[in-house]
This record gives structure tokens, C-alpha cells and sequence, in this order.
């Protein structure tokens, strides 16, 4: 029996034969090795699983990807790549910051959330070790956070040091409910999830308006 036959919840290999143009057989190599990767990590991951998930030979798999590595950062890459534009078109989104926090932290749910499982990749990888891959998962939160320090250092007095650690907090705090929340099993839905974050989370960044306060957010005496 095949991976494809159980860890991939039930879904068959695809048939062999199909001829298609070099795009579009990379970009159903990517879907298959998702899909292997997600179910198996990255060390029980096997190439000839993923060829014979996405119904290729393995020599037309080695033409686009020289190897497991080289296949996992792409996929990697384009991963990340998601999450850092859905974190931008969330920002951009509106004007109002209420808004765009909640907004913000709906991106990282429901990119949690998808189907394809793709997040178990950027955040809960177990090739870290590897420089190449941590530099990936590190350029998630760094990127995301550069985004949410933009707007922070735009509308408060804060210097940009400061707004990039409340960045960084505000990042990791929707990375990490969202996946705590997917894991969980109390029947809080996804939209209840992100009112209940958006709501903790505007409370603490709203205490920093546009004033003359200290930089370090106290109030003046």
C-alpha cells in the first residue's frame, strides 16, 4: 500500500501518462510533494512517494527538482511567499487599524486553517537544523513584522525599534493561537478565534497613540 493510499486521507495517486507543459507539471510536482510532505515530514518523505503521488517517473521528477532538498525549499519558499502576502493584502486592506488587526490575524488563520496543511511547513517544519530551510521560517516572521512595524511606527510616536518588537509580538501572537487553536478541539470556530485575538491584541496596541509620549509607551509624568 502507498502513502497515497492512507496518510493522505484516502486520496489515490494520479494516474501516469499525462503530458503537460513544464509549468504546469512543476507546479503539480509542488502539489503532490505538499501533500507527502505534509502527512510524512520531511525525513520519512520519499521521492519515489511524491513521484508516484503526483503519477510521474522518478527521472521526470529529478528533471524539475535535483533532489529532496532542492524540492522542499521551493515548496518552502512558495509557502512562505503565502503567508507573507496574505499578511500584506490584509494590511492594505483598510485604513481603519481596529480593522486592519483583525484582518492581520484572520490571514494567519485561515492560512492555519487550509486544507492543504501547507502551515505545518513554515511552522512546524522538522528540517530546521537545516540553515537554508531556518532562514525560510525565520523570513516569515521577520517579513510579517516589518509589514505590521510599518503601520505601528506610521501611527504612533513610537521610534522604529520599538514598533518592530510590537511587531514581532503581534506576529507571533497570531501564529501561535492559530496553531493552538486548529490543535484544539472546544468548538470555538475560526471567526469567534480571531475576534477573541483581534479584540486582546487591539487592546494592547491601541494604548500607543500618536502623542508626545516616551518612547517607551509610560505615560509622561
Amino acid at each position: 500500500m502507498g502513502i497515497g493510499d492512507f496518510a493522505l486521507g484516502g486520496r489515490s495517486a494520479r494516474p501516469r501518462g499525462n503530458r503537460l507543459p513544464r509549468r504546469e507539471r512543476r507546479a503539480q510536482l509542488l502539489e503532490s510533494a505538499l501533500e507527502v510532505f505534509v502527512a510524512s515530514g520531511y525525513h520519512a518523505a520519499a521521492m519515489d512517494d511524491i513521484a508516484e503521488r503526483a503519477g510521474v517517473s522518478k527521472p521526470v521528477l529529478y528533471q524539475h527538482f535535483p533532489g529532496k532538498l532542492d524540492l522542499y525549499l521551493a515548496l518552502l519558499d512558495e509557502s512562505c511567499a503565502t503567508v507573507i502576502g496574505n499578511c500584506r493584502e490584509a494590511l492594505a486592506s483598510t485604513e481603519d487599524n481596529k480593522l486592519r488587526v483583525a484582518a492581520a490575524i484572520k490571514a494567519f488563520y485561515d492560512y492555519v486553517a487550509h486544507d492543504t496543511g501547507a502551515f505545518r511547513l513554515v511552522f512546524e517544519s522538522d528540517l530546521t537544523s537545516e540553515p537554508a530551510v531556518r532562514a525560510q521560517v525565520e523570513r516569515v516572521t521577520t517579513e510579517t513584522a516589518e509589514l505590521v512595524a510599518e503601520v505601528i511606527a506610521e501611527d504612533t510616536a513610537l521610534p522604529a525599534e520599538a514598533a518592530r518588537l510590537l511587531a514581532v509580538s503581534l506576529v507571533g501572537m497570531a501564529q501561535v493561537s492559530a496553531r493552538f487553536w486548529l490543535s484544539e478541539t472546544s468548538g470555538i470556530t475560526l471567526d469567534q478565534a480571531v475576534q477573541l485575538v483581534s479584540g486582546l491584541a487591539w487592546r494592547g496596541i491601541r494604548g500607543y497613540p500618536k502623542t508626545e509620549e516616551p518612547a517607551d509607551g509610560t505615560e509622561a509624568d
